[in-house]
């Protein structure tokens, strides 16, 4: 999914570009080194949706991962109105499903990602009201 998804120049160029569909990155830095990054966007008229939230794995509950939920979440709701949010997570990931529901999310249903030769990845979509 990496070198589907996250490759330099898809990065770079949303390093760069703000709008509406995408609010940018936030990322989280300390002593120089970035230990988490998300963004999110919109994706109607007034539901958002956080498109990435991706932590150090060393880092994890430090509090990290929702002070940047938290900031996407306030620019969403401040710069472009939203009041739904919703997350994709992919199914079986037991790290970040139960911080989604922590968080007030609720799953709605199950989608598949793409097909490759691994196998069948599926989403499954979650939703809050902001």
């Amino acid at each position: 999914m990496i070198e589907k998804f996250y490759y330099q120049e898809r990065i770079l160029k949303e390093v760069i570009t703000s709008d509406r569909h995408w609010g940018g990155y936030f990322v989280a830095v300390e002593n120089d080194e970035v230990v988490g990054a998300g963004g999110g966007g919109m994706i109607a008229e007034t539901d958002g949706e956080l498109f990435v939230l991706y932590m150090d794995p060393n880092r994890r509950n430090e509090g990290i991962g929702t002070r940047l939920l938290d900031a996407i979440t306030q620019q969403q709701k401040e710069e472009f109105h939203a009041r739904k949010q919703w997350v994709s997570v992919q199914k079986g990931n037991q790290k970040g499903i139960p911080f989604y529901e922590a968080k007030g999310f609720v799953y709605e249903y199950e989608q598949p990602v793409y097909e490759n030769q691994e196998g069948d990845y599926r989403s499954l979509r979650y939703s809050r009201f902001i």
